[in-house]
């Protein structure tokens, strides 16, 4: 698993700089540093530099798949190991281990700044945990016939939805553990879950290359947005729930776009994000606190971090890792650190116009860990 903590310093409107700290001597050919063909007016790039690294213990013996926020300190992955792992980012240390899944976790959400999270598996089972109770699962949902592939809670934290390649999303009472709601469409492999903050509505991406928006009343769609030439991976919303980016499979360049899309009334395409070179497999809203413009960031199967400005589509910084393969889960951990399920580790620098941004390793092993950027 990979950090990134940002931090924010003011610089001269004209300049922007970037500075990047290559780490763990071996791999040291491997990190390399663009910013693909967007570069702001004034770009300035550093030479790299060396420096000490710290390692921190391993949380998972096989590869990682997600990676969530639990809290501004700790963090949950999950992965073909069968096991979701609490794990403290900050000081490195794996705080409790969670086994009951019979095969691979393939996603996990949280309810943010409590101790309880859910996970789901290839088991076909969804489980819920607790971290200050016992490490046995405190509630399970079962009910889908194939894997679980998607998973996202309620505001309001009392409802659960999860979505599979059964075509299938199901609508649970947290406290009870009964489905609520079931609804199924033709060819909609479930590739990914969001709930809209402060709305009773759900977004989907699918296999079928679509984007639905659900009412949990009921549990009916919504509104299906415009089909997509490729299938769309994953999706989140934005903390005003105004807006929502989705991103795409593809490969050597074609397809491998974010989307931003407006959630309001018109629900029209805002802006698309071009420059990966694979799959894209996630998308996040950056923290606003983080910049003084508006950013995203996403991760691909090319190996690459991408950050953009979200009005313009200008991406302002890469971060490239060569070698680490697919990097499938990004997480905003607080308000300066971004996570990400990478197998490889790195610690780089770098500043953008009134930003300044710090990766950090976190959790190296010689299986797949978790990675961590600092913003």
């Amino acid at each position: 698993m990979l950090l990134l903590r940002c931090h924010l310093k003011r610089a001269l409107p004209q300049k922007v700089s970037c500075r990047f700290c290559a780490v763990m001597g071996k791999l040291q050919s491997k990190f390399k540093h663009s910013t693909y063909k967007y570069r702001p007016d004034g770009f300035i790039e550093e030479k790299i530099q060396t420096k000490a690294f710290q390692e921190y213990s391993p949380a998972h013996v096989d590869t990682v798949s997600v990676v969530a926020a639990l809290n501004s300190d700790l963090c949950v992955s999950g992965g073909k190991d069968k096991t979701a792992v609490a794990y403290n980012w900050r000081t490195g240390n794996v705080v409790k281990r969670f086994k009951g899944h019979e095969r691979e976790i393939t996603k996990i959400a949280c309810i943010y700044k409590s101790s309880q999270f859910f996970s789901a598996s290839r088991d076909k089972m969804v489980m819920m945990w607790d971290l200050q109770s016992s490490s046995q699962p405190r509630q399970q949902f079962s009910g889908h016939t194939m894997v679980v592939t998607g998973l996202t809670v309620s505001p309001d934290s009392s409802q659960l939805c999860t979505g599979s390649r059964d075509n299938t999303l199901l609508l649970w009472d947290v406290g009870t553990g009964q489905c609520a709601e079931r609804a199924s469409v033709s060819r909609n492999l479930v590739t990914h879950l969001c709930w809209v903050p402060r709305e009773h509505y759900i977004l989907q991406t699918s296999e079928d290359k679509t984007i639905r928006l659900w009412d949990s009343r009921g549990l009916q769609v919504a509104h299906t947005f415009p089909t997509q030439q490729h299938i769309q991976t994953y999706c989140e919303v934005s903390e005003d729930g105004h807006k929502c980016v989705s991103c795409s499979s593809g490969f050597e360049g074609e397809g491998c776009e974010a989307t931003l899309w407006d959630l309001r009334q018109t629900r029209s395409r805002i802006c698309e994000y071009r420059g990966h070179f694979q799959t894209v497999a996630s998308c996040i809203f950056l923290p606003r606190a983080l910049a003084s413009m508006p950013a995203i960031a996403t991760s691909s199967h090319d190996c690459k971090v991408k950050i953009w400005n979200q009005d313009t589509g200008a991406c302002l910084f890469t971060l490239s890792l060569d070698g680490s393969g697919p990097l499938t889960s990004l997480a905003v951990a607080d308000s300066v650190s971004l996570l990400c399920r990478n197998k490889c580790y790195a610690s780089l620098r770098f500043s953008l116009r009134a930003c300044s941004f710090t990766f950090t390793l976190l959790e190296p092993s010689c299986c797949s860990e978790a990675s961590t950027l600092e913003r």
